[in-house]
């Protein structure tokens, strides 16, 4: 999660607040279910410059965030009679649950080091895939130049879908912010981004931009599912985005994660030096690997009562993995809570019994 107590409230209020006193009364209808006109200029403009998406507003669809944006992919797809979609492995429990609710029969493809493996997903016979290229959860990985290429090589070559799912890569500290897979291959690629991580998810705004082919579909599904997303907020977050908020709000919080993610990683190697740390160049979280020995869920356990926002990394996955591991998140937890949460953690699991 995001940190909550550092929400731009007074910013968001202004805009807010210029947003109603000129929305015409015109606007104050059910409204286009593609989403307002002024939030997907904005937005246009806005993933091209910073994510390096091919954007053009006709092809953009405002959602309710990305699990609703996956839910109307997957109704246009399963309507289309492809119901057998590859989900990364480890990977979101969340994501499986809702994809399989709408009718799809959710099968595995390994992460590696490198991402999510393309000889697999071709051997699997899906038609469709969703992926986490920039940032992959949970292991933190990102989809390698070569893989990405392959990945669009097998869309291409099988008429196959991609479903990118870009949840946090706004935030990255140690290395060049990697470009949307969209902006590659925009005729392969079905993208989806939100403000859940970046501002927060109570505020249920996301947004699709599609290959040109699905965009009628995907907004009739839209119209059926809820008729469109808020205009208020809609409004809003074109506002915030015009007048540069967002970017202020982004460089500003990319500055204090890091500096959690700073402390968590010190805390660890201090306190827990045979343990290993991956997944840390961007994000809101990292996954922790003890040296073997440890039970997982009651290490999780352990962690969770010392004040870390710790899961299990098994949660996540569909087949058994090669190695236990934590997956902590560090967004809305301070750097001296983390620290602490850290040493309060090795003075427990140090020691010999049953949480180890």
């Amino acid at each position: 999660l995001p940190a909550g107590a550092l929400f731009p409230r007074a910013a968001w209020m202004r805009s807010a607040t210029r947003a109603l006193a000129e929305l015409p009364d015109a606007d104050l209808g059910y409204g286009d279910p593609a989403g307002h006109p002024r939030l997907r200029d904005e937005l246009s403009a806005y993933l091209g410059r910073v994510r390096a998406l091919i954007a053009p507003p006709e092809r953009i669809v405002v959602v309710n965030g990305f699990a609703q944006a996956s839910r109307l992919v997957a109704d246009v797809l399963t309507a289309r009679g492809i119901r057998r979609l590859g989900v990364e492995d480890p990977g979101s429990a969340g994501l499986r649950d809702q994809l399989t609710q709408a009718g799809m029969t959710c099968l595995p493809v390994p992460v590696d080091g490198d991402g999510v493996r393309i000889d697999a997903l071709a051997r699997s016979g899906v038609q469709a895939v969703v992926v986490t290229p920039a940032h992959q959860f949970p292991t933190g990985v990102v989809l390698s130049p070569d893989r990405r290429h392959a990945l669009l090589r097998w869309a291409r070559d099988t008429g196959g879908l991609v479903l990118e799912d870009d949840y946090d890569a706004e935030f990255r500290y140690d290395r060049t912010p990697v470009g949307a897979l969209q902006g590659l291959g925009p005729d392969a690629v079905a993208y989806g981004g939100s403000v859940s991580k970046t501002l927060a998810p109570a505020l249920r705004i996301g947004w699709l931009v599609l290959p040109e082919r699905l965009v009628p579909a995907v907004t009739d599904a839209k119209y059926a599912t809820d008729l469109a997303t808020g205009i208020l907020e809609q409004a809003t977050l074109a506002d915030f985005l015009a007048c540069g908020e967002m970017d202020h709000h982004i460089r500003r919080m990319a500055t204090r994660y890091r500096t959690r993610r700073d402390s968590l990683v010190t805390a660890i190697a201090t306190h827990l030096p045979d343990w290993t740390v991956t997944g840390t160049s961007a994000g809101l979280h990292l996954v922790a690997r003890p040296p073997p020995g440890f039970d997982e869920v009651a290490l999780a356990a352990l962690a969770q009562r010392c004040g870390l926002d710790a899961r299990p990394l098994s949660q996540y996955a569909i087949f058994e993995l090669d190695r236990t591991g934590l997956v902590i998140g560090y967004g809305h937890r301070r750097p001296d809570a983390l620290t602490n949460a850290v040493t309060e953690l090795a003075r427990h699991a140090l020691r010999p019994g049953p949480d180890r």
